[in-house]
């Protein structure tokens, strides 16, 4: 059986690995908790009143307080800095960081310079393991939330996730402040355990040791850093009983563990706990916010201006995307936009969608500006979209794709889920039937368990339908939807457009199918270098000269174009 100080290194060593799955689970990759843990350790031993005995809890939760409360503020300040970077940039930022306190406290004679600080010992086996259950259930709590799923989506693909609606900045910096207060907590314990802490506690080594833990344990699943935990510290317990008392040992089976799991299990020891996914049972496939029981958004009216350009141009540099374009979409309609490869069709879309910056002219989409506004408050007034190549999250399941499309919709229920209250379950259970729903209209309600990436070419590009859908957009743009699809597959598609068309749904379609854009749109808009050369019905632009030259063809004027 594990002694006292196996079961607490196991709890506190699970905590410090919950300090980097809290950014894993957003797809960052941070190093800077080791600073955090050390500026709350020497602080709370600092300014905490000394305990008077082990296991004595209030002078405990008061150092707690200060070092997690330490441990916020340090992550702030180096969070709101650093968001902009990305993978091993913000790894780098962030380890530069830890190393600077580390040195820091080294040169402070006061907190007792390279020598360290004694600390009196309170953390008992009880004491640590209550507060990694209460961590793991934070944990468990988030991850079914809407923010849980946000963050979910981030860690897939952060562009998707911002045209969905997310704000990615701020979840990011939210999960920054949520590492550092957990750091801070485990340097607490740490230092009023270990009797003696001194600045090597939080070394780089400290740092790589609690991203091995959490990346082994797997960041799919909250229990993946108790699992992380518990295998890397019983290690040593496994060499003393086998008679193996070699120091190396540890750090490299650590590491050659972490390469076998990047290698062959990259959801680490947590991705072999089967994953539910539920369908819920529904009727019909009214896509309505309001029908759902969701917050209701207004559409515009049939002939309403839904989008206005105007002298819109996009250059990169001496090239010339998007010349002078003047383009009104209007409610209820069914846009075609066509032309060319290479003509401007999705550089267009990006700008309306507020991917993309307009070099000049203007823009505006149900009353707001894309290009100055932010790409998920263009998502939340009602534009949703899907992308010329998929763009969906996939590890995650058909069912999970689709109420992240719902996350405009949706009311925060985390907090609530926290506590148990019986309105976080009811909001929960409407974004399950709305997407459910959403699901059945485009054909997938038989493969909402199945993970995005497992889905054929078609199911995905229909599954994006749905995520869009799901956000029950005033206005829809689909990217070449039909791309990869037999001509069964297309047609179906085409009905599909037609329907929700006729329900009332503004939609601008980029297809090169051109017997599906004939057949499926009300009026077609022709690009040619970047420059419009025609609009009109389907009719007038099949039999505009300028546009079977350019890209129709006088032979083939209903088939795919080679």
């Amino acid at each position: 059986m594990p002694g006292d100080a196996t079961l607490v290194f196991i709890a506190i060593s699970g905590i410090f690995a919950f300090s980097f799955y809290a950014v894993l689970v957003a797809g960052q990759l941070s190093l800077g908790q080791a600073g955090f843990a050390a500026i709350a350790a020497f602080g709370s031993a600092t300014l905490a009143p000394a305990p008077s005995q082990v296991g004595d809890v209030p002078a405990l939760l008061i150092a707690v307080a200060i070092g997690m409360s330490m441990g916020v503020l340090a992550s702030i300040v180096l969070g709101l800095p650093t968001m902009h970077l990305r993978g091993v940039f913000l790894a780098i930022a962030t380890l530069g960081f830890a190393e600077a306190v580390r040195i820091l406290i080294i040169n402070m004679e006061s907190l007792g310079g390279a020598q360290g600080m004694p600390v009196p010992k309170v953390v008992t086996p009880a004491i640590a393991w209550v507060f990694l259950l209460l961590v793991a259930y934070w944990f468990w709590r988030q991850g079914p939330s809407r923010y849980g799923r946000a963050l979910a989506a981030i860690r897939e693909d952060e562009l998707a996730a911002r045209a969905m609606g997310i704000d990615v900045g701020r979840h990011r910096l939210q999960v920054f402040v949520t590492s550092g207060a957990l750091a801070g907590l485990y340097g607490v314990l740490w230092a009023y355990f270990v009797r003696l802490i001194a600045p090597e506690d939080f070394s780089f080594t400290t740092a790589i040791d609690g991203l091995v833990t959490a990346v082994v344990g797997g960041s799919t699943l909250f229990v993946g850093p108790i699992l992380g935990s518990i295998f890397l510290t019983l290690v040593p317990d496994l060499q003393r009983a086998i008679g193996i008392d070699a120091g190396w040992i540890r750090p490299f089976l650590a590491s050659l563990l972490l390469l076998l799991v990047i290698l062959f299990l990259p959801g680490g020891l947590a991705s072999l706990v089967p994953r539910r996914v539920r369908m819920p049972a529904v009727t019909g496939t009214d896509l309505g916010s309001e029908a759902a029981g969701l917050e209701t958004r207004q559409h515009p009216a049939d002939g309403e201006p839904v989008v206005r350009l105007r002298g819109l141009s996009k250059d990169y540099g001496g090239v010339h995307a998007v010349r002078g374009v003047d383009l009104e979409v209007t409610g209820g309609e069914i846009l075609g936009l066509i032309g060319p490869n290479g003509a401007g069709k999705t550089t267009l879309v990006n700008m309306i969608s507020g991917l993309v910056r307009g070099t000049s002219g203007t823009v505006e989409v149900l009353g707001i500006r894309p290009g100055r506004t932010a790409v998920h408050r263009v998502a939340a007034a009602g534009v949703s979209r899907t992308f010329q190549q998929s763009r969906l999250f996939p590890r995650l399941s058909a069912l999970e794709n689709t109420l992240v499309g719902s996350h405009v919709l949706t009311r925060p229920t985390f907090v609530r889920r926290m506590l148990w209250l019986p309105s976080a379950r009811r909001d929960e259970q409407r974004a399950l039937q709305h997407a459910a729903r959403c699901l059945r209209r485009v054909g997938l309600a038989d493969k909402a368990a199945v993970p995005a990436k497992a889905l054929s070419y078609g199911d995905q590009r229909r599954l994006e339908i749905a995520r869009a859908l799901a956000a029950d957009p005033s206005l829809l743009i689909l990217d070449e939807p039909a791309a990869g699809m037999n001509h069964v597959e297309a047609a179906g598609l085409s009905d599909l457009i037609g329907a929700l068309g006729r329900d009332g749904l503004t939609i601008l379609l980029i297809e090169h199918n051109v017997a599906m854009v004939m057949r499926t749109c009300s009026r077609i808009v022709v690009l040619n270098f970047g420059e419009v050369i025609a609009t009109g019905s389907p009719e007038e632009v099949a039999a505009n000269s300028e546009v079977v030259e350019a890209y129709l063809g006088s032979a083939e004027p209903e088939g795919e174009p080679r």
